[in-house]
């Protein structure tokens, strides 16, 4: 299923401004915000974060690449361009779960 088709069936984040992951301390580690070009970002991450407990873990990060689709080989061709699935390859390799905080409209 591609990255659109996969969107349609999560779901919604409009009660959403942002969500923040963070780290180990509970300090930000990232902001996805509601905006244009991060709002399929923000719709992946908190629904992982629905199913993993409030959690982003290795097993919800693999997921997450299944969702992404198409992107994935589009971020591993060129590192940076896709940061919130180039985060998601890392931890999806480590043992590491990070928290999630969301922020509503």
């Amino acid at each position: 299923m591609n990255f659109a088709d996969r969107l349609k069936q999560l779901p919604s984040t409009g009660h959403l401004a942002a969500l923040h992951l963070l780290g180990a301390e509970g300090q930000t580690l990232a902001t996805i915000e509601n905006k244009p070009g991060q709002t399929g970002s923000l719709v992946v991450y908190a629904a992982l974060a629905t199913l993993y407990s409030g959690r982003i873990t290795p097993a919800a990060a693999s997921l997450g690449l299944e969702w992404y689709a198409e992107h994935v080989a589009d971020a591993q061709a060129f590192p940076g361009k896709h940061p919130n699935i180039d985060r998601l390859l890392g931890w999806a390799q480590g043992t590491d779960s990070f928290a999630v905080r969301t922020v509503a409209v």
